[in-house]
């Protein structure tokens, strides 16, 4: 069973940065697409950003030239650099994988596998 476990969340001023980490207990081949998604109050889940195991990538139209998704293989963990915070991107922010290598679903929120989640909060 692939375990995630997200940290880093926590709150910042608009204009902050904050680096989410998502390590996972699981093997490579296990969580071939991983991603970072995100569940602002009140609303949906949305993607954020998502990586395969060959390194190629997607971001959302909101984060893009803000926020950064890189993989750490050797240790199986997922970071989410994200610089420049503003307001509206305050939510729960959660790390998700997939044993399937996505070729055009990167960002789709039907990931088999969810971490509990990590907080973050941008205030004005």
């Amino acid at each position: 069973q692939v375990q995630l476990v997200e940290s880093g969340g926590g709150s910042v001023q608009s204009g902050g940065s904050l680096r989410l980490s998502c390590s996972a207990a699981a093997s490579l081949d296990e969580t071939r697409s991983m991603g970072w998604f995100r569940q602002p109050p009140g609303s949906m889940r949305e993607a954020v950003a998502a990586i395969n195991s060959d390194g190629t990538s997607r971001l959302a139209d909101s984060v893009r030239g803000r926020f950064t998704i890189s993989r750490d293989y050797a240790k199986n963990t997922l970071f989410l650099q994200m610089n420049s915070l503003k307001p509206e991107d305050t939510a729960m922010y959660y790390c998700a994988a997939d044993r399937a290598w996505r070729k055009n679903t990167l960002l789709e929120v039907t990931y088999p596998y969810w971490g509990q989640g990590t907080q973050v909060t941008v205030s004005s």
